[in-house]
């Protein structure tokens, strides 16, 4: 059987959207190949080797520092990145190498473990730094040239959007498939809710710089009447719990276990799903699948060509708004509180399109053709 040898320093059971996503696609790969994937070590999980429904596990030892600041999260991506750099270049020789852009440097390892074997590398983008943000310090740009360097070398490199494909292209990667992000729509599912007490808006997932959460914070000093729910953890969690400590009307939960996902979810009235400005085609929030699959209606603050933008227009799943701008944010959603927009029209459209166009195993299918395609490729060139 073929082996897959895959680097990205989250996975089970790490929070993360990426490790989320990870897992998933590798417990199902498992079905056709020898899936190994060198993940960092964290609270949860010490360095060391497991077998988890399929897929071997290698935690290698790296730092696990609490991501508040960014001298932390930087130190918990070097120690990874040797680490994993170190155990690509001596593990079993694997036929493909897949790796994903968490750590954004990590795609540096897979090239070296790719021309050590002489196999092909596979890069899943699911974020790419900004150029205009890369041209500052020295370390900056280094890590821009890195990033450019292992992209523009892959055999192959996975958008999950239309407008990051675009981005790529434009620093001269070539060979970009797009892949959306997904959501198990069997494990993410409606539960149905009473609302008639009180109206909820709920942010859930990461809580870093790009996702606007200040304008929510400030729409929500014009809500007292409406409950703002920002649910998750990440590197400013507590500087914007400080931001709104006093408004009495926002609460802060942390993550639920994904058995308890589709609960959490669906007791909001409407999802917000903020993109900063400036980020469209650099990040794709991932939790947007998941609140459809939930049957919610989203409001989505975003750049107008950001992917979570033209998906919510072409679908009909919620409201679109550009970013920044709290008055705005506010008056649509106590338009939307008062019963001005069907509301729950929004919800199953948006749980419909998931189930039919980006479901697991749609997702998966199109990971398994695009690698079996990788494969033949390369296998030609050497014959």
């Amino acid at each position: 059987m073929r082996r897959l040898l895959v680097l990205n320093q989250y996975y089970h059971p790490g929070f993360e959207a990426t490790a989320r996503l990870l897992t998933q696609l590798c417990e199902d790969l498992a079905l056709d190949y020898e899936v190994t994937v060198v993940a960092g070590a964290t609270r949860e999980a010490r360095p060391g080797r497991e077998f988890l429904n399929g897929v071997e596990i290698h935690r290698v030892p790296s730092t696990a520092y609490p991501r508040t600041r960014h001298s932390l999260r930087a130190t918990n991506y070097m120690t990874y990145l040797l680490s994993a750099a170190a155990f690509g270049l001596v593990e079993h020789p694997p036929s493909l190498v897949v790796a994903q852009t968490d750590p954004p440097v990590i795609g540096l390892a897979g090239l070296l473990a790719a021309r050590r074997f002489r196999v092909p590398l596979v890069v899943v983008v699911q974020d790419l730094l900004p150029s205009e943000r890369m041209s500052g310090s020295v370390s900056s740009r280094m890590i821009r040239r890195t990033v450019d360097l292992y992209l523009q070398r892959a055999d192959h490199v996975v958008a999950v959007g239309e407008t990051m494909r675009r981005r790529l292209e434009d620093r001269g990667v070539e060979r970009v498939t797009v892949i959306p992000n997904w959501v198990d729509t069997r494990a993410v599912h409606p539960v149905e809710k009473d609302f008639r007490d009180r109206f909820v808006v709920m942010h859930s997932g990461n809580i870093g710089y790009s996702q606007d959460l200040e304008t929510l914070i400030s729409a929500a000093k014009e809500l007292p009447d409406i409950a703002v729910v920002i649910a998750g953890t990440g590197a400013r969690r507590t500087e914007l719990e400080r931001a709104a400590s006093g408004i009495p009307n926002i609460t802060f939960r942390p993550y639920v276990p994904e058995a308890q996902l589709s609960e959490s979810l669906s007791s909001a009235s409407l999802h917000f799903v903020g993109l900063s400005a400036g980020l469209s085609g650099y990040a794709v929030p991932s939790r947007l699948y998941g609140v459809l699959a939930a049957g919610r209606p989203v409001i989505v603050t975003a750049d107008e060509d950001s992917e979570a933008a033209e998906l919510v227009r072409f679908v009909g799943c919620g409201l679109v708004l550009p970013p920044g701008r709290p008055r705005e944010l506010a008056e649509v959603i106590r338009g939307a509180s008062s019963g001005s927009y069907d509301l729950r029209g929004m919800g199953a459209r948006g749980r419909q399109y998931v189930m039919t166009h980006a479901d697991r195993s749609i997702a998966v299918t199109r990971y398994r053709q695009l690698f079996a395609t990788v494969l033949a490729e390369s296998a030609s060139r050497e014959r």
